[in-house]
């Protein structure tokens, strides 16, 4: 899929060689909302741009001392470890402050390293063959370290534009000793190495993928610091304690559990304290969850099964009578009604309401009054009843007897005489002489003439 804004027609995430002005193809990306403003005075401006590696994965800061302009998107060649480096500018302008105020970094630094140039087309070149390499080094190291038996995942390689630095990120539960594996790699390709542990939660981020919401994660996309989340905040929100569910990608517990962690809390000031247990006549009764935006605590009562919603007023109220040793009689409980369902809009146009219904019976009605005018366009040829069917029949039928062949006298064609007389009914001769009975001509079930018995 292309971008409209890319030289190239593709975004960079797509690894393709285009950079995007937009900067939305980058991970971690940060909206320049102050990009359009005239500039006031170009003493005071931010002298400091934030630089964006591997698609956003790793971001730096860097001063410009040439005060050239550089808009979202560009590439730049900037200061590396014995060499060059070639990024992509994330962010300028007054909002580079912000970042850097949030990082805890002085812009006014010495240790600050500096913008050299704009990437020419021989840096971005250099570039992309350093590039390319970091796939089959990143497949050798993890046979390396295979090798050594050392118990580290290396999960990411990360070369220098000019190809003299390597950055092998890994992750270990505990420490590692690799002298020997650093040896391996400088020797083998000729570069200086550097080891960097990261967490879990970092190597997510860097492989990335898709959550449970739907969404590109979290850690991949916007989300840099990392804070410690335990279980706790899964019991204010009154979530199930469920690993499989409440763990993410890294399999550590899902970051956005303290999102809205301080909402619950705010909610859960008007609740009272130890009320954990009632005293009721007929038994004690247990606090099985709370509601928490509906302001309404769920008791159950020994020996019953039914839940009892009790609001925070009825609660306090009977805590202040156990104080004075006094159980209740009844816990007062508050009916819920199922909530309504909403009834859907609907289809409306402009040109009024219409109904499916109403087009599927006219849609029916066209179709019975094509299939009656089909009929009776068959009708003439097919006939219109038994009877026109017969008359077609005798129509025909003396046509057929005259093409019969005369092969004899009685063969010949018959008078036609008009109508038989009617003589009446025909004469009651008797009851038909008995010749006795047929003759046996094999086995037989039974007799085949009842007279005969």
């Amino acid at each position: 899929m292309g971008c409209g804004s890319c030289g190239t027609g593709t975004p960079n995430g797509c690894k393709s060689n285009g950079g995007c002005s937009t900067g939305g193809c980058n991970r971690l990306n940060v909206h320049d909302w102050l990009r359009d403003l005239p500039i006031d005075d170009a003493a005071t401006q931010c002298k400091v741009v934030e630089v964006s590696f591997k698609q956003g994965s790793r971001k730096e800061f860097f001063r410009n001392t040439t005060s050239q302009h550089f808009e979202k998107g560009d590439y730049v060649t900037v200061e590396g470890v014995n060499g060059f480096d070639l990024g992509e500018i994330a962010l300028t302008g007054e909002l580079v402050r912000i970042q850097l105020k949030k990082r805890g970094t002085d812009e006014f630094s010495p240790e600050m390293k500096k913008i050299l140039r704009p990437s020419n087309e021989r840096d971005l070149e250099t570039y992309h063959i350093s590039k390319s390499r970091e796939a089959a080094m990143l497949a050798r190291s993890r046979a390396a370290a295979r090798d050594l038996r050392l118990e580290m995942k290396l999960s990411e390689v990360e070369l220098q534009a000019d190809g003299k630095k390597g950055t092998f990120f890994y992750t270990a539960d505990d420490r590692i000793d690799f002298r020997e594996l650093i040896r391996t790699f400088a020797g083998e390709f000729k570069v200086k190495v550097e080891m960097r542990q990261i967490g879990i939660r970092q190597e997510a981020a860097k492989v990335g993928g898709i959550g449970s919401c739907g969404r590109e994660l979290c850690c991949s996309t916007w989300l840099h610091d990392f804070k410690s989340v335990n279980t706790t905040a899964a019991r204010y929100q009154n979530l199930s304690i469920n690993q499989t569910k409440l763990s993410g990608q890294c399999g550590r517990l899902k970051c956005c559990l303290n999102f809205e962690l301080d909402t619950y809390l705010d909610a859960l000031q008007g609740f009272p304290d130890y009320a954990d247990t009632l005293q009721t006549a007929m038994g004690q009764a247990f606090l099985i969850k709370k509601d928490i935006f509906k302001n309404l605590m769920w008791y159950t009562l020994p020996n019953n099964t039914k839940h009892f919603p009790l609001t925070i007023d009825r609660v306090i109220e009977i805590k202040k009578l156990n104080k004075q040793g006094i159980a209740v009689e009844e816990l007062e409980a508050v009916e819920i009604t199922s909530k309504n369902k909403e009834v859907e809009p609907e289809f409306v146009e402009l040109v009024g309401q219409i109904s499916l219904r109403s087009l599927e019976k006219n849609d029916r009605r066209r179709r019975d009054q094509q299939r009656n005018t089909n009929q009776n366009d068959r009708r003439p040829m097919q006939g219109n009843g038994p009877q026109q069917r017969n008359d077609q029949r005798n129509d025909q039928r003396p046509d057929n007897r005259n093409n019969r062949p005369n092969n004899g006298p009685n063969n010949g064609p018959r008078p036609n005489n008009g109508p038989r007389p009617n003589n009446g009914p025909r004469p009651n001769n008797g009851p038909r002489p008995n010749n006795g009975p047929r003759p046996n001509n094999g086995p037989s079930n039974g007799p085949t003439n009842p007279s005969a018995n």
